[in-house]
């Protein structure tokens, strides 16, 4: 199999992103629109993993993707329900060219997506999102002669799952007492691995259910209150969140304190790196990480934002861990799919060894500011923005946005992926430095839009 070809000419499905299709069900996504994107993954493909999230559309858009897969003379392993990186690891458990993610991850309920996996376990990059595209826009399709068309078997990969996060933790008895919101998402999976692991796990939302009605999927400090305060009025020694589709995991210390995206960055880093390895972050990560790793000898590798980013940067030698503060972790000796049960038996497995709250009061906390600036126009704003700013600075990343190292303090001006926004970013060690950086850098952003 080869999506790469030759140079992709244009690539006008521009909702086709980082994290694949996603959007509103009936508006954005539709069964027309997973049968044409089975169609145009079936081209090249043999054999395809499928499996989707509890979203009320799953199913369906899962039938539409896999008629189109068939049709093409691509044989289906359907996972049914299960979390995206129990997906993204089939792939190469089945032997498949391809996996595909029904679900919009930590989005609302009323939305859905449709997210493409290689054998590595990385989502597809940009070459073979733009191949896609461009067979979708023309509408390619190579149908099979009536009696060729592809096999459906259906197989169920948890167990499996479970079993390699048992082996790549190391069988042990945690003997924790951990507390797992699922969210009413696809997260079983962690359940099951600490579990095996020696942990009493309780859960919170575990009945998966895509109208997610115990809490907004996205597994923030504001949707998890009820995780916070249980886990801090019982005898439990961990908490531990997942979104929809359980690629996202973040974690609450024993007292109860959800923990930053960062600081635990800076934890699951600190512990996978060793002197003079690096560890690969998107460029609106705290400065505060990088300085917890400084004491290791451990330096930060940035990325544009996004784990497709965070995965590729993974994948090169001498890149111990990627992460993004979102809650996106990425093993990439274990895997290069973003794994939230890995990273809940992991987070585990530490606090076992010495407390995430403990670990946690070792990472630095700096002041950080954020605001946005609408515009019709950031393209051609950010145009401006990037040929001022590099030239008045020394120390200028363009990877995603325009980033700017001051050395004791940074600001990043970063368009909007999805609004007409242009977003300000500025941190550093002291408060009122970090005010003077964010005036500093909102003055560039409003000289820059006319």
């Amino acid at each position: 199999m080869d999506f790469r070809g030759g140079p992709t000419q244009r690539a006008v499905m521009t909702q086709f992103g980082t994290s694949g299709i996603r959007g509103p069900v009936g508006e954005t996504v539709t069964a027309e629109l997973a049968l044409s994107v089975g169609r145009a993954l079936g081209i090249d493909c043999e054999r395809v993993v499928v499996g989707r999230d509890p979203r009320a559309s799953g199913e369906y858009l899962q039938t539409a993707l896999v008629a189109g897969l068939r049709e093409s003379g691509v044989d289906v392993i359907d996972l049914g329900g299960a979390a995206t990186p129990t997906i993204g690891r089939a792939v190469a458990w089945q032997d498949a060219d391809a996996g595909v993610a029904v679900t919009a991850s930590h989005n609302p309920p009323e939305d859905n997506g449709i997210k493409l996996w290689q054998p590595s376990g990385q989502a597809f990059d940009a070459d073979l999102r733009a191949t896609i595209e461009q067979r979708l826009d023309e509408d390619a399709f190579q149908p099979a002669a009536w009696d060729e068309s592809g096999g459906l078997v259906s197989r169920d990969a948890s167990q499996r799952h479970v079993d390699a996060l048992v082996t790549e933790i190391g069988e042990r008895n945690l003997d924790s007492h951990v507390v797992v919101d699922l969210g009413n998402g696809a997260g079983r999976v962690s359940v099951d691995a600490l579990s095996a692991l020696g942990c009493s796990v309780e859960t919170l939302n575990g009945q998966p259910d895509g109208a997610f009605p115990g809490r907004p999927s996205e597994p923030k400090a504001e949707h998890c209150e009820s995780l916070s305060t249980l886990v801090a009025e019982s005898d439990a020694d961990l908490g531990i969140a997942h979104d929809g589709d359980a690629d996202r995991m973040r974690a609450v210390a024993a007292d109860g304190t959800f923990l930053s995206g960062d600081v635990l960055l800076a934890v699951f880093a600190r512990a996978a790196a060793s002197p003079g390895e690096r560890v690969a972050v998107p460029v609106d990560t705290s400065l505060a990480v990088e300085d917890h790793l400084d004491d290791s000898d451990v330096s930060v590798e940035y990325t544009p934002v996004g784990d497709v980013y965070v995965a590729e940067a993974a994948s090169a030698d001498g890149v111990a861990f990627g992460g993004e503060p979102s809650g996106a972790w990425i093993w990439p000796e274990r895997t290069l799919c973003p794994d939230g049960p890995l990273a809940a038996c992991t987070a585990a497995a530490l606090d076992s060894e010495r407390s995430l709250g403990d670990r946690a009061a070792d990472v630095p906390e700096y002041p950080i500011r954020r605001d946005s600036v609408e515009t019709d126009q950031k393209e051609t704003v950010m145009d401006r923005v990037r040929e001022t700013v590099t030239d008045a600075y020394d120390d200028v990343t363009t990877l995603d946005g325009v980033r700017v190292d001051l050395g004791d303090a940074w600001f990043l001006l970063r368009a909007s992926g999805t609004q007409p926004l242009v977003r300000i970013t500025a941190e550093a060690r002291d408060p009122d430095r970090a005010d003077a950086v964010f005036e500093e850098a909102r003055a560039r952003l409003t000289d820059a839009v006319v």
